[in-house]
């Protein structure tokens, strides 16, 4: 039976999929490397950022040092924060489902952004908002990030320090296929939304349910996957 639900927050409670896109654009253009839209949403869509710069460079054959590494990963979130500043853009439905959720589930965000970036966007919210969930674990609270499951698996953890839960009790809510490949490593069922990818990008990749969005749904469809 499922007893909590785990959320992904970017792309899945807060719509800023892009805004991370072009943070990352902006800071990659000054190291004089291009990054489209395209080739963010095909393959850094899901990952960290740290994976991200490694990523970028390894593919531009660049020389990424430690010291380097940690500068862009901090400019990247200073844009970040700074695009942000002008809008707070909540995935629709994203408010009432958890909202709704919390009353039947016990609720944690699983995410690989900075916590920095996770903590601003939730006090930004309504006030009781960010104590719906009972935890959250950030980029910085594991060594990989998705698709592999340390994240979920830590995110199982903390839950369990509280009171006893099993992987197979917990329920994720993905908008990326590194978020789908991460749950399922975890061993938890996962529904996915199409707010980054469209529904044939995860056919066959194991989701439990793919949701266009929130509307039309309820978090008791959670309890029979």
């Amino acid at each position: 039976m499922i007893q909590a639900v785990l959320f992904d927050f970017n792309g899945v409670i807060v719509d800023d999929e892009s805004q991370h896109c072009e943070a990352f654009q902006r800071v990659l253009a000054a190291e004089g490397i291009a990054l489209t839209r395209e080739q963010y949403y095909a393959d850094y869509l899901g990952l960290d950022d740290r994976t991200g710069f490694v990523e970028a460079y390894r593919r531009a054959a660049r020389t990424l040092t430690t010291e380097l590494l940690s500068y862009l990963v901090a400019q990247k979130s200073e844009v970040y924060l700074n695009i942000m500043s002008a809008a707070l853009p909540i995935v629709p439905g994203a408010r009432e489902f958890v909202r709704a959720a919390a009353a039947r589930f016990r609720l944690g965000i699983v995410s690989g952004a900075l916590r920095r970036e996770i903590d601003a966007m939730l006090a930004r919210t309504e006030r009781d908002f960010a104590s719906l969930f009972e935890v959250i674990i950030a980029a910085e609270d594991v060594r990989s990030c998705k698709p592999d499951p340390a994240a979920y698996l830590a995110g199982l953890d903390a839950l369990n320090r509280r009171k006893a839960i099993t992987a197979g009790a917990c329920v994720v809510v993905e908008d990326s296929l590194p978020g789908l490949a991460a749950a399922r490593a975890a061993g938890m069922p996962c529904v996915v939304l199409t707010t980054s990818h469209p529904s044939e990008r995860f056919a066959g990749r194991g989701a439990a349910m793919v949701w266009d969005s929130f509307a039309g749904h309820t978090p008791a469809e959670l309890a029979a996957v």
